[in-house]
């Protein structure tokens, strides 16, 4: 499956479960680790989870056999690693304070989505 396609599948499974302040950050030409970065902010743990699952559940049915999940124990912030595309959901003030779209700030924006 390609990343296009990958990342598609990623922001129309966070936006099923109302994730807030979706964007979505072009990668390709900054690292070799990944091609998309996607953060997503949940309303609660249970949120932020549920998201996580929602991303982790959709690609799988779509054939995506590789799917690592970090931090699901705390839910402040739940890494889904899906080789070109890595998935941050986080709780508002995790992303705030670790601010990854500061980090990759020169990074071109493929704008955001599911914003509410």
């Amino acid at each position: 499956m390609q990343a296009e396609q990958l990342k598609d599948i990623v922001v129309n499974a966070l936006e099923d479960v109302k994730a807030k302040d979706i964007s979505v950050i072009d990668v390709r030409d900054r690292t070799s680790v990944t091609d998309y970065m996607i953060l997503a902010s949940g309303t609660s743990n249970r949120h932020v989870r549920s998201l996580a699952d929602s991303v982790v559940t959709d690609v799988k049915e779509k054939g995506v056999r590789y799917a690592n999940v970090e931090g699901a124990d705390a839910s402040d912030w739940i890494l889904v690693d899906l080789g070109d595309i890595v998935v941050h959901v986080m709780m508002p003030a995790t992303r705030e304070f670790y601010d990854l779209e500061r980090l990759w700030r020169d990074a071109p924006s493929m704008g955001a989505a599911g914003s509410e």
